[in-house]
């Protein structure tokens, strides 16, 4: 049976980086490992270890994504809970067995992990993630 092995990160939408980094790194101290920008999601991400998980900051690359229009809705702030499984198919026939109202009915493939979201609907309100790495060929 599939399950959740730890949080693998919390995700905050920003409309800036560098002002979002002020206090995430500058004020708080946290390091910043890298940013990375995803094309296929139109955001770009500034990754800040925080122990055995990280914090993302994430920004939209363009007004259309559902991460602009969270931000334009609701402002900035605590997007969603990322968990990590150790595996996401197996993990969402589960939930969809359980009637669990699923946003991603497959997992998407990026590269090193596969990532699909549940229905804050489901979730008490908070938009979850679930995220499986993939092992290294």
């Amino acid at each position: 049976m599939s399950k959740v092995i730890k949080v693998n990160h919390v995700a905050i939408a920003v409309d800036d980086l560098e002002g979002a980094l002020k206090f995430w790194r500058d004020d708080l101290g946290l390091e910043l490992d890298h940013v990375e920008t995803v094309p296929s999601e139109k955001v770009e991400v500034a990754f800040i270890p925080v122990g055995d998980s990280e914090i993302e900051l994430v920004k939209p690359t363009s007004d259309e994504t559902g991460l602009a229009k969270f931000i334009q809705k609701r402002g900035m702030g605590l997007h969603h809970l990322c968990l990590q499984v150790d595996d996401i198919d197996g993990m969402l026939i589960n939930l969809r067995a359980k009637g669990v109202r699923l946003i991603s009915e497959e997992p998407v493939e990026l590269p090193g992990r596969k990532m699909a979201f549940i229905h804050p609907g489901s979730t008490n309100g908070v938009l979850v993630e679930l995220y499986e790495l993939l092992s290294e060929a």
